[in-house]
């Protein structure tokens, strides 16, 4: 048993996902069926009437709109249907769990996590690049680190465009975007956890006192490089005419060579370095949650970093293929799927290298049990048979009869014994 152990996991690297290969489905499948069970003596019977049964309680229930069944209950991590916004940075909502406090947070944390909402407006693009070149050609590029001044300047510059705009009644200024350029409040509100698109998420602290894991997030970067950190804060901030945007504040791992390795598909990280503590807050939109699994053949501090698929989540994303009906389709992909022949009609399959053997094998005994209907004798037929032939059925037929014979023979002896002990 400790031998085989040392190949799961190159089984595990060779084989892929071990629930794409496993019988267990099934396995669960059939004790389901015979939990259908309760006549021991005819557990066909039962199981075929437990089926029965549950496919057309199945069937039924998929017409109750006002009762609550195994269709339309909602999921355990549902977190609602949220308000469509014309900023996307404003529909990074959640579902709070918890008690809700609140959290005063200093001007450098506020002015950070500000900056973070406004550039990662996609709607805010053409104002991000118009104050970078406002920069460019105020500053020199030479005495001044162009991104840092951007980045602690462009809220106040952002604010007095949009006002200016506001007062001068541009049809562009909505009321979602006077709100973003405004200052939020120095007072958020702080959950211990969440639910966000179908995912629950909650604080490290929280998570470091159960028994389950649900702090560990990931985003990815500009490249295919990914980060990974802990959750240690959900933040809620409010701005004007009741508009909010969900943050999180997570603790990140550094990425580099000497804190993170990936061997045969398999990424551990070392927990106990931190990188990017200026740099702290994602939208809450924006986090994927991964697991660590401690790794002891590198030391404590490393984890094995899982990446999950969570159940009824689908990442799909539109190909164009939306208005294409896959019922009615004549194939399952958009590729042209075709076979070359070649010269295979040339090719002669008939061997000619070697002579033709006829093998005959005449038919000696007949058989009782007829397996072919063509075989079968009609009465209507007009079959000629030799006289060979002709003498084994008779001789088939003088034995059926001394059979059936001896049969009765056997019971007439059997009813005087009977009689006979009856009369004693």
């Amino acid at each position: 048993m400790i031998h085989l152990v040392l190949h799961l996991p190159e089984e595990a690297i060779l084989g892929g996902p071990v629930h794409m290969r496993w019988m267990y489905p099934f396995e669960r499948y059939l004790k389901r069926l015979k939990d259908y069970v309760r006549n021991a003596a005819k557990p066909e019977g039962s199981i075929a009437e437990g089926y029965v049964v549950d496919e057309a309680l199945t069937f039924c229930s998929r017409y109750f709109d006002d009762v609550e069944t195994r269709f339309n209950r909602p999921d355990r991590n549902d977190d609602g249907i949220h308000p469509t916004r014309q900023l996307s940075v404003f529909e990074s909502q959640c579902k709070p769990l918890g008690k809700q406090s609140y959290v005063e947070l200093d001007n450098n944390a506020r002015d950070k996590a500000e900056f973070y909402i406004l550039n990662n407006s996609p709607e805010l693009e053409p104002y991000l690049n118009e104050h970078k070149q406002e920069l460019h050609v105020r500053l020199r590029e030479g005495c001044y680190n162009i991104n840092e001044v951007h980045r602690t300047e462009f809220a106040a510059w952002f604010f007095e465009k949009i006002y200016a705009m506001h007062i001068m009644q541009a049809p562009e200024v909505t009321t979602e975007l006077l709100s973003l350029s405004s200052k939020t409040n120095m007072v958020v509100s702080s959950y211990p956890a969440c639910i966000v698109n179908g995912v629950r998420f909650v604080t490290h602290e929280r998570d470091v006192r159960l028994r389950t894991q649900n702090s560990g997030v990931s985003v990815p970067g500009t490249g295919q490089e990914m980060f990974y950190g802990q959750l240690q804060e959900i933040l809620e901030f409010s701005y004007l005419n009741g508009f909010s945007v969900v943050l999180f504040r997570c603790k990140w791992f550094k990425c580099d060579s000497k804190h993170m390795v990936t061997e045969n598909n398999i990424t551990s990280i070392d927990i106990n370095g931190e990188a990017y503590k200026d740099d702290q807050f994602i939208l809450a939109s924006q986090a994927k949650q991964v697991f660590y699994v401690a790794d002891p053949s590198r030391g404590p501090n490393w984890r094995v970093v899982q990446h999950v698929k969570h159940r009824s989540i689908w990442d799909i994303t539109d190909d164009g293929l939306s208005d294409i009906d896959l019922l009615q389709h004549n194939s399952s992909s958009n590729f042209t799927l075709f076979v070359d022949l070649g010269n295979l009609q040339e090719i002669n399959l008939l061997r000619r290298d070697q002579d033709v053997i006829w093998i005959v094998q005449p038919v000696t005994n007949a058989s009782r049990h007829v397996t072919d209907d063509s075989s079968f004798l009609n009465d209507a037929d007009e079959v000629e048979l030799s006289d060979e032939e002709d003498e084994s059925v008779e001789e088939y037929a003088d034995e059926e009869t001394d059979a059936e014979n001896d049969i009765d023979t056997e019971e007439d002896d059997d009813d005087r014994s009977y009689h006979a002990s009856d009369s004693d």
